[in-house]
Formats: structure tokens, sequence, C-alpha cells
């Protein structure tokens, strides 16, 4: 049985999904051993051609969107080239991250082995820009790192600007890494959440996504409910009320 794609929009213009985390988008140099795209599977799902207009890392999970038309590829692609839409995360993170407040950081651009074999390694920084403010806090009174007593926080995240692990790089830059992010977050705190919480995965969802319909002209909100391992952590750590309940998972978890 072929798999199938959580679809949690669709008009005759575009289609929309969660995308589970670890699955790529498309087929990539990246990660030559992959077998499972959003593209195809979605493609085969619905039976019809689908243009993915932005992209979400592997390991990210939430609103992934395409266009049903090269047309409308263009016009959605242009919008995430200007910044012309809103785009909402959810993350964990270590440490009591501040209530609020604007990461304005460049970043170099970050060179793939195999797929930017031939870009330009002097590149100077890109703008780069990503409003945060934290939902909910805890604190364990034991040590897992170099201080005697462990805390986390819940973020929202908007990135102003499109930059490759921007949200990742950004929460980095401010010490308060992702959870479960092993190239940019710690290992001492991923392997807790693993060990502790059976939560492997990065802690960093697309929650929401809005823009201006390509046709009608009238305003675009799609929302994409947390994964179930994330739901159930947000739940342990009595965090469910920080957030609207359809960024939630309901089903068995």
């Amino acid at each position: 049985m072929s798999e199938t794609l959580s679809i949690i929009y669709r008009d005759e213009y575009m289609v929309a999904i969660n995308k589970p985390g670890g699955l790529l988008v498309h087929r990539s140099e990246i990660d030559r051993h992959e077998t499972r795209f959003a593209v195809q599977l979605l493609r085969d799902q619905i039976g019809q051609t689908v243009y993915p207009v932005h992209r979400l890392d592997k390991p990210t999970s939430g609103v992934l969107l395409f266009a049903l038309s090269p047309d409308i590829a263009r016009y959605l692609g242009d919008l995430f080239t200007r910044h012309a839409l809103t785009k909402t995360y959810v993350a964990l993170v270590r440490g009591f991250a501040p209530a609020q407040g604007i990461i304005d950081h460049p970043l170099t651009e970050e060179l793939d082995k195999y797929t930017d074999k031939k870009a330009r390694t002097d590149k100077p920084a890109q703008t780069a820009v990503t409003h945060f403010s934290t939902l909910a806090q805890i604190e364990f009174p034991f040590s897992i790192d170099k201080y005697p007593c462990t805390r986390y926080s819940l973020v929202q995240c908007t990135p102003h600007s499109g930059r490759k692990h921007q949200i990742r790089r950004h929460m980095k830059h401010i010490s308060h890494p992702i959870i479960g992010d092993a190239k940019h977050g710690k290992g001492i705190h991923n392997r807790f959440f693993h060990e502790q919480f059976a939560c492997p995965g990065l802690m960093l969802a697309a929650t929401e996504l809005g823009f201006t319909h390509p046709v009608s002209h009238t305003p675009v909100v799609i929302s994409a409910p947390i994964s179930a391992a994330f739901t159930r952590i947000v739940q342990t750590f009595s965090w469910a009320n920080t957030l609207p309940s359809h960024w939630l998972t309901t089903q068995d978890i």
C-alpha cells in the first residue's frame, strides 16, 4: 500500500500537505539513498503533477505548499521570493528564552558538498531577520549539562527572510538551540529528549502559512498540527493551552 500524505488544503490551483519530519521535498544529492519524496508521493496520491514553491528542511514538519500549474507556481514562488507572506513556526529550545525578541543576524550561505560544488564560497552574509516570542517554559531540578538545573522553552518564530536553516541557526545564535537539531543543537539535550520522552526528531514545525490567493485575491491561512510526538511533549509539560487547539494532533498519541 502506497504512503498517504495528510492534505490540509486543496483547491483547483494549489494543494498543501502537513509534511512529516524526515521526508525530503524532492530528490536531492544531499541524501542520495533516500527513496521517499513529497513531490512524487503527492503526485501519485492526487493523480496530477504538483509544483513545489518552497522547501522545508528534511527534519522539519508542517505546512508545505504546491501549485497545480506552472503559472500558479510562478505566482506563489514570487511571494516567497519577495517574502510577501507570513510563516509561523513552533520550536522547543534549550534554556529560558527571552519573552520576545528580534534576531537580526546576517547568515552566510550553507553549502552542500554535493549540490553546491560549483557555488561561490566567498559570498557575503545575507540579511536574515526572525521575530520570536516565548509561549511557555519548564525547569527540571537536575543537571544535564553544566548547569544545576535544566530549562527549556516553547517558542513561536516568524522569519522575515528565507535563508537556509534560518530559524535553526538564529536560535543557536542566541544560545537557545532547537531540541533534536543534530547540526546546530547540542547532543546531550537531544539524547535526553530521545531517551526520556521518546522524541527522536527535530522539534521544529511550520504551523501556519498566510498569503493572498493567486486567483481570488482573498486571504488564505493554512494551518498544520504539530506531530504526535511534539504534541505529547507539549501535553506532558502542561503547555497545551499555550497553542491554538488546531495546532495540536488530536489522534491517539
